[in-house]
């Protein structure tokens, strides 16, 4: 199976845009108050981004994986394949979490009042939370990138599951940007270091995506797309119920969090049938 020039080009700057969305939770620290301004609408944008990932793989990756595997291998062995890329890309996404200490994840879901005397902090506290942002600028650099090539794999299915999947991965990433940029300007007192390491967190995104498909693509084939397919599909499952749910729920309120994932599941599916 061959990429076209222009399909690169393309698929790698939507994976650049939704990588450096990290850089918009970095403007939460340059422009406002971080405490304040984040909540309902990363609640609702969490949840929102968690049903169309939850809506791709479901109605769309696993099923194209499931159909081609299936055509190359027959049934029932080829549906099995399929079934075994997604817990391979469970268990990957797991395994990055556990590599990377709780506390020093960017996922970890984290109280409110964690930063809360952040502004009276001692020096000493101010340089452990200068730490924490670049250890968490340096996790989240670590958990972008099959992320990279989860939005990498889905442009290369098309621009029907492409659009949709940079928009969800990119809200994802803004709650991600803020866990960097709250300390570091609670560290320093300097929005613009704030701002930068957030947004240059976010190109592990595009360097995933890239490296991935160096390796991929002297054997990439239909079975071997349709396969990392599966594997995406299991990412993008363990993210949301993993990390993208829990998250939200500790920014507003759970009917909130509802509603942004039924919006993302309704969204998506009208764009599969009219895109």
């Amino acid at each position: 199976m061959t990429v076209t020039f222009h399909e690169f080009w393309v698929v790698m700057g939507l994976t650049t845009l939704a990588g450096l969305a990290t850089g918009i939770g970095g403007l939460i620290a340059f422009f406002g108050n971080p405490d304040r301004d984040r909540g309902n609408f990363l609640s609702l944008s969490l949840g929102f981004s968690g049903g169309v990932m939850v809506f791709i793989s479901l109605a769309e990756l696993l099923p194209q994986a499931r159909h081609t595997l299936g055509e190359s291998f027959g049934h029932p062995r080829g549906g099995l394949y399929a079934l075994l890329g997604l817990a391979a890309g469970m268990a990957m996404t797991a395994l990055i979490d556990r590599l990377v200490p709780e506390v020093e994840n960017p996922h970890h879901v984290r109280s409110e009042k964690e930063y809360a005397h952040a502004e009276t902090a001692s020096s000493a506290e101010r340089r452990r939370l200068g730490r924490s942002g670049l250890i968490f600028a340096l996790a989240i650099g670590i958990h972008n990138f099959p992320e990279g090539l989860a939005t990498f794999a889905g442009g290369l299915s098309g621009m029907e599951v492409a659009l949709p999947l940079t928009v969800a991965i990119a809200l994802h990433n803004i709650p991600e940007g803020v866990a960097v940029s709250v300390p570091i300007l609670y560290a320093t007192g300097s929005r613009k270091k704030a701002f930068w390491y957030s947004f240059l967190s976010g190109l592990a995104e595009p360097a995933g995506a890239l490296i991935g498909f160096l390796i991929l693509l002297p054997f990439l084939s239909a079975s071997l797309l349709a396969l990392l397919f599966a594997l995406v599909a299991g990412v993008m499952l363990y993210i949301t119920f993993d990390e993208l749910l829990p998250l939200a729920e500790t920014y507003g309120k759970h009917h909130m969090v509802l509603a942004g994932l039924l919006v993302g599941m309704f969204v998506m599916g009208i764009g599969l049938e009219f895109l």
